[in-house]
């Protein structure tokens, strides 16, 4: 499922325009982004865990080259599922 069919789903199981429905998902998906981006968690109990980790400076090597580079710090985001989501899928 890609994110236009998203948006037709939840237009279809809640009753309103494409227009609403896309209003609607692209609001979830900047509230999860604006939380990541200041460092805060995102909780869906039953669903799952967005968050950052930060991930430390390492030495690297370019596969093309093998020349060793250095790769800044940074922070991640990353999903954990929930036990709800977890058992649903299996």
């Amino acid at each position: 499922m890609n994110k236009g069919e998203l948006i037709d789903n939840v237009a279809s199981e809640i009753g309103v325009t494409k227009k609403e429905a896309k209003k609607a998902v692209e609001c979830v998906f900047e509230t999860i982004t604006d939380c990541l981006a200041k460092g805060d968690a995102v909780r869906l109990v039953g669903f799952g865990t967005f968050g950052a980790r930060q991930r430390a400076a390492r030495m690297a090597r370019n596969p093309r080259t093998g020349e060793k580079i250095q790769v800044k710090a940074m922070s991640v985001p990353f999903f954990k599922a929930g036990k709800e989501l977890k058992e649903k899928v299996k």
